[in-house]
């Protein structure tokens, strides 16, 4: 099993692990500790990923440039002089992106403070650093997984599979001050999902081809993030910046994932029962199925996030960071209604729709062009 999966898939794998579960160990430390140095261990955790894409991918590039033998050059294109798998390049970029956005992230905090915003501008370069080295690592999977059969392909595909989750948790972090269950009932809510998940899930599941790869890939989404959530506040953690509105003694998770599994299941049943249309019908079908499905689960499950019965370690929205004060609406649990009118929600929900639909059609050829990649 292990001898058909070369070493650098492994390793790209784990790099991307690595950096996800130090994003959600970070966002988890701001909210229990503060950013009280840059040296802490979730920051070496998230730059490891740039380390380990850096070394692996860049050690592919060589080799497929100069070394003759072990077929590398045959699975691989010219860019600028150098020779080496496509995913290689834009996961080595995506390596060098992360370990610029450290000292970057680390003055930004010394010149504005030392703020807890998911959207800063070192956040949004790591961001865009990870997720190169995510799709990096993705095609380098597929590429091998379309060139090969057998037993080692399942393998490839679980591998594809788990990389596919990892860019929608990726999407999902970087919007994650947009989810908040206090605004699940709020358009905005609707309109940034639609713009973050559904393209990036339709077309790992289409390159994937399995028929159930939608379905896998928000299973991988939805069990890593509860995961990272229920080991977090088992281990002990304090407020070290202030003002203190909450008592902290363990680290705080973040929000209950999104229940993606089952819009993505409505998916999967709408591509096998229309294997027949056209690109553009069926990705504008696939959106419109998408939205409706989010609706259905996300607007009684915040109603339900929203009540005591939610109030545990498994559903953690008892839990809130030091930062939070007591009249916010995330501790009282309460909505908040971003839209003030009827007319500003209902065509807000169009243009979430329209959104859908959209992405999904993108997604749809995207993942089309997936499933011929070789190199």
């Amino acid at each position: 099993m292990s001898k058909a999966i070369p070493w650098y898939l492994w390793c790209t794998v784990l790099a991307v692990t690595s950096a996800m579960a130090g994003v959600h160990w970070d966002i988890s430390w701001h909210r229990s500790i503060g950013r009280d140095t840059f040296w802490t261990p979730a920051h070496i955790a998230i730059y490891v990923c740039g380390v380990l894409a850096g070394i692996s991918c860049g050690y592919l590039i060589l080799a497929s440039t100069f070394s003759r033998g072990g077929g590398l050059r045959e699975t691989s294109v010219w860019i600028w002089g150098f020779r080496g798998p496509l995913g290689a390049f834009i996961a080595a970029w995506g390596g060098i992106a992360m370990m610029t956005s450290a000292p970057f992230d680390d003055w930004w905090h010394n010149a504005y403070g030392l703020d807890v915003k998911i959207l800063s501008p070192p956040h949004m370069v790591l961001a865009a650093g990870i997720f190169a080295v995510e799709l990096g690592a993705l095609l380098l999977v597929l590429g091998r997984m379309n060139r090969r059969g057998g037993s080692s392909r399942g393998w490839l595909y679980w591998m594809y599979i788990y990389l596919g989750g990892m860019l929608v948790i990726n999407m999902a972090t970087v919007t994650m001050e947009y989810a908040s269950h206090v605004i699940m009932h709020s358009a905005m809510f609707y309109r940034v999902v639609m713009i973050a998940i559904p393209l990036f899930l339709v077309a790992a599941a289409r390159g994937a081809g399995g028929r159930w790869a939608a379905t896998h890939v928000a299973a991988i989404y939805m069990g890593f993030w509860l995961a990272v959530n229920w080991i977090l506040p088992l281990f002990s953690a304090e407020p070290k910046l202030g003002p203190v509105y909450t008592q902290v003694t363990h680290f705080v998770p973040s929000y209950f994932p999104l229940l993606l599994v089952i819009p993505a299941a409505l998916m999967d049943l709408v591509w096998a029962r229309t294997s027949g249309w056209g690109a553009i019908k069926s990705g504008l079908f696939t959106g419109a199925v998408f939205f409706a499905g989010v609706i259905a689960v996300q607007w009684p499950f915040a109603n339900f996030l929203m009540s005591p019965a939610s109030r545990n370690w498994f559903f953690f929205t008892i839990a809130s960071g030091y930062m939070d004060s007591p009249t916010s609406y995330e501790v009282r649990s309460l909505f908040y209604a971003l839209e003030k009118t009827a007319g500003e929600f209902w065509s807000g929900m169009a243009i979430a729709l329209v959104i859908a639909m959209l992405m999904c059609l993108i997604g749809m050829s995207w993942g089309g062009w997936l499933r011929k990649v070789r190199r």
